[in-house]
């Protein structure tokens, strides 16, 4: 397949991701449906309606526009690349297919897929490499997915937490690699915030339970800032508070707090706790004070390994992103900050 074929089949697969809880029972769309359905009932996390939301984001950023967009800054390596090679990619599971960017950075350069999924999501990229495969049958040689160890690569990429990524390092050091880590995204309020801006909040702190490395789980409020808008605006997600494993992390996190005589807020179904640390718990969301926003600037530079993104209104000396915009990336938006393309192109 040329560059040319190997768009086509990503903008046909989203199209399907964009309309398959849509199409039950047409041709092209079952192997979506089906993998939908074994992943929720597989991982109690991966609700169907989180499954479509994680579904619908990547179906909208595969159109040929923006396909064609992202890799025109690669185009002239992309038609002149060196061989195929086997990219060896060990995937993350805590929202669903998480690891599709990987996915696709692999395969739309050009080089064979050697994936090992992680047992919390091993339904829906295999169904997705289905519906290219069915498209075109050439994609069968170059994807595979394995439950065991990883061999006969030529380069890696791990996503993991601090201590996976330590046996990583030690395991694939020797490889061309990409080794990620735990990084969470914080956000700037300013209090003007427009209602519409504070349920786009809501969205990038709650969605997928607040578990995403895009998810928000810090927030700088100024001195004496008001939370009763925002806490209006995360009402929508109340209705976690009824999801079991959600609620027993509410729950305990309420208790701790409690004995220990820590001061936090309560809106029922998540925990407002004042904390400069970045990372929170599940049902945990940080908040921290400044006088100015300049005050946390040094901070977040400091914290920047620590960090995915930045969501704010506010104009800053940092990388930003509007409020709503830290749970759908765009396909040049790299995890950690590491152009994957690029790696891909020059790593041989």
């Amino acid at each position: 397949m040329d560059l040319t074929d190997r768009i086509k089949s990503f903008e046909l697969l989203g199209d399907r991701l964009c309309r398959y809880h849509e199409q039950s029972g047409q041709e092209g769309f079952t192997p979506l449906l089906e993998a939908a359905t074994d992943a929720s009932a597989a991982n109690r996390w991966f609700t169907p309606e989180l499954i479509t939301v994680a579904l619908n984001n990547l179906g909208k950023m595969l159109t040929g526009d923006n396909l064609n967009r992202w890799l025109s800054v690669y185009e002239d390596r992309l038609k002149r690349a060196a061989g195929q090679k086997t990219i060896g990619v060990v995937m993350a599971g805590n929202i669903p297919a998480v690891g599709f960017h990987d996915f696709l950075c692999v395969l739309i350069s050009g080089h064979k897929l050697v994936a090992k999924l992680s047992s919390s999501d091993d339904k829906l990229l295999p169904a997705m490499a289905s519906v290219l495969i069915d498209h075109d049958k050439d994609w069968q040689d170059v994807i595979r997915f394995t439950s065991g160890r990883l061999e006969n690569f030529d380069a890696i990429i791990a996503t993991g937490n601090s201590n996976t990524s330590k046996y990583f390092e030690f395991y694939f050091g020797k490889y061309p690699h990409i080794i990620r880590r735990n990084r969470n995204s914080i956000a700037v309020i300013n209090g003007n915030e427009s209602n519409i801006e504070l349920q786009h909040l809501a969205g990038d702190i709650m969605l997928f339970f607040g578990m995403g490395c895009r998810s928000i789980s810090k927030i700088c409020v100024p001195a004496g800032y008001d939370f009763s808008p925002l806490i209006k605006s995360l009402g929508k997600y109340e209705d976690y508070a009824n999801h079991n494993k959600y609620r027993n992390n509410y729950d305990y996190y309420k208790s701790i707090f409690m004995v220990s005589q820590v001061p936090f807020i309560d809106t029922g179904f998540l925990l407002l706790k004042e904390d400069a640390a970045i990372a929170s718990r599940i049902a945990v969301l940080h908040y921290q004070y400044y006088d100015h926003p300049d005050d946390i600037v040094q901070g977040i530079r400091q914290s920047s390994e620590e960090i995915q993104c930045v969501i704010s209104n506010t104009i800053l000396p940092v990388e930003t992103k509007l409020p709503g915009e830290g749970q759908i990336p765009a396909l040049w938006d790299y995890a950690d900050h590491i152009d994957t393309m690029e790696f891909l192109l020059s790593a041989f």
